[in-house]
């Protein structure tokens, strides 16, 4: 499929794009999957609590079992008491790590691009050959072409030649294609490509079918 890329210079050419990854069937439920996985996995989990076992102090039984009315207990290192045990509480890094598997990562992407095409946020430009260290000049880019909530995907020669002029806009993310990911795709309200990225998405997306 073609689509129109604009340049920094703000010319427009025809460019064309693979529908595979661009236009293809989106799969909401899967969407939701990856994006819950990716969300539960990127949390610590370093609180720490801890059991009876773990208590230092005295293990003798504080009073005997019968004869004085009161319910049975062994130590003070019982969790029904202050200073006691935790039951069931959080155990630091041991956690359930939800996996997903890399087929259902990559069509869950490709359904998030796809959805970007589909209510044209999907933006593709050119790469860009000259270093631009001043971040006027690329926000003048930007607003230019109303753009204020974006994740851009470059490529590593584009990338080294923005990173200067991009890192401190609000909303604006890059990110190399290698390292895309549902859940960044779906944050920003448009994606932007520049041509070598597209190309190097393809070739991770569609070389393994």
């Amino acid at each position: 499929m073609k689509i129109d890329s604009i340049s920094i210079n703000g010319k427009n050419t025809a460019f064309e794009i693979s529908e595979k990854i661009f236009s293809s069937d989106i799969n909401n439920k899967l969407i939701s999957q990856v994006l819950y996985s990716q969300i539960a996995n990127s949390k610590p989990r370093l609180a720490k609590t801890k059991q009876r076992n773990e208590i230092i102090g005295s293990t003798a039984k504080i009073y005997a079992q019968k004869g004085t009315g009161n319910a049975r207990h062994a130590s003070k290192k019982a969790p029904i008491f202050v200073g006691g045990g935790v039951a069931h509480g959080p155990k630091g890094k041991v956690q359930k790590v939800r996996k997903i598997n890399k087929k259902e990562k990559k069509n869950s992407l490709i359904s998030a691009i796809s959805q970007k095409t589909k209510d044209k946020n999907l933006i593709v430009f050119d790469d860009v050959k000259d270093k631009i260290n001043k971040t006027k000049e690329f926000n003048k880019f930007l607003r230019k072409n109303k753009i204020s909530n974006a994740l851009i995907v470059v490529d590593l020669k584009t990338k080294k030649n923005i990173y200067l002029s991009a890192r401190n806009i609000s909303n604006i993310k890059l990110i190399e294609a290698y390292y895309l990911n549902t859940y960044d795709v779906l944050k920003y309200k448009k994606i932007m490509f520049t041509k070598s990225s597209t190309k190097e998405l393809e070739k991770r997306l569609l070389d393994h079918e």
